[in-house]
């Protein structure tokens, strides 16, 4: 084996171009398959993070037009044409007996102009109670957020994102100063801090006491979203059927199919986060797997150019005694260390791309980390073997199986 890994690297290093060439598409499939599931690992990580500035012990309820059958579950109200205005502030306050419920908030959404001297900015608004402040990771840069006192008056003070700070006010200090959201009037009482997440977190919207945004700015008595605090996350589950149990008897429903809520913990929304990125990271690295077919058949075509190069060499060997096995051995092991030497380079370059990637991605503003998974080191490794093996193998049971007389003819 050592005579034939030192014959190997002799015959690789004579033709030191055709070699890279030879290597090249490896090295780009593999460093197509590092990159995807490096990536991929840093995604999932940033949007594991971003979910967590809604506290890791949280649930979400939100309103849904009823199905019609049980393998079909619109959620998107707008779409249908239907609102649900049966989710009220009285849900949240009898979820809050719940043993396992340490607070909650309601949410609302609408969208306005909002102005300051002259400049304007649509912008979306969010009516929520002050209790999202106790719940919410989302930090404040400047100033205050609005009390329970001012949720219950109706009172006219908003907290702005900070793109929305830098839109109306520049380089001015937002704090104390009045903005017009649609027809209304606002005291600017607190700045979140920036986003450093991909959707942005709060950056771009304006929050404004519940009371304020149902009854001054929209008209309305309902609820679109609510989000529960949990003491102990590790009875989510049981927490998630309790809460279900009292929005049907307060919608007085009694058929599920035909319920007008939808209750989801965090693992049902890190389950559905998952599945879309398992699904996209196996659509990726198919793509990826053809550029390596490629380059395995890129191999077997140079392998079998060095075969017919080499025949004399091969005849000549033979009739010294060479078995069948010793031209195999040699030739297979040249397929599979110019399969490595690209897997291994491919490796490097994935990983560098990663680390541009990730360095881009920081400069944007995201807290992207820099992740290079273990198993994607294995699958690069892995799948280089598998192909010298597979690509290799052909042309060297043929250099193998020649006549050593017609082989020594060839010449």
């Amino acid at each position: 084996m050592l005579n034939a890994i030192q014959q190997a690297l002799k015959a690789l290093l004579s033709n030191k171009g055709r070699t890279f060439l030879t290597t090249l598409g490896i090295m780009i499939g593999i460093a197509t398959v590092i990159l995807v599931l490096s990536a991929g690992a840093g995604f999932r990580e940033l949007i594991n993070k971003e979910i967590d500035t809604f506290g890791t012990n949280t649930l979400y309820i939100q309103t849904r037009v009823p199905s019609k059958n049980k393998n079909n579950s619109p959620r998107d109200e707008v779409s249908s044409g239907i609102t649900i205005t049966s989710f009220k502030q009285r849900d949240l306050d009898d979820i809050e007996k719940l043993a396992n419920v340490a607070n909650s908030y309601g949410m609302v959404l609408g969208q306005a102009a909002a102005s300051y001297r002259n400049n304007n900015k649509t912008a979306i608004y969010v009516g929520t109670s002050a209790s999202m402040f106790e719940i919410d990771k989302n930090e404040l840069r400047a100033g205050r957020p609005f009390t329970a006192a001012e949720d219950s008056s109706g009172a006219q003070v908003v907290v702005i994102g900070d793109k929305i700070a830098t839109a109306l006010f520049k380089q001015d200090d937002p704090l104390g100063k009045l903005i017009r959201v649609g027809s209304l009037n606002f005291q600017v009482i607190g700045v979140y801090a920036p986003s450093s997440g991909i959707s942005g977190g709060n950056d771009d919207y304006i929050f404004m006491p519940l009371v304020t945004a149902q009854k001054k700015m929209l008209g309305i008595n309902y609820l679109l979203q609510g989000v529960v605090q949990l003491k102990d996350n590790n009875f989510s589950d049981v927490t998630s059927e309790e809460i279900k149990n009292i929005m049907r008897r307060n919608h007085n429903i009694t058929d599920p199919e035909k319920e007008d809520f939808e209750v989801m913990t965090q693992e049902q929304i890190m389950d559905i986060i998952n599945t879309i990125f398992d699904s996209i990271t196996i659509l990726l690295i198919a793509i990826a797997a053809i550029s390596l077919i490629v380059g395995g058949v890129g191999i077997m075509n140079i392998m079998y150019v060095v075969v017919t190069e080499r025949t004399a060499e091969i005849g000549l060997r033979k009739a010294l005694g060479a078995k069948n096995s010793n031209i195999l051995q040699e030739f297979l092991v040249e397929a599979v260390i110019v399969t490595i030497i690209g897997g291994i380079i491919g490796i490097l370059f994935g990983a560098f791309l990663t680390w541009v990637l990730t360095a881009v991605a920081t400069a944007n503003g995201l807290a992207w980390s820099f992740v290079l998974p273990l198993y994607a080191i294995g699958i690069g490794f892995g799948v280089s073997a598998i192909i010298g093996i597979s690509f290799g193998v052909f042309p060297a049971v043929n250099a193998s199986k020649m006549d050593p007389i017609e082989a020594l003819r060839h010449e």
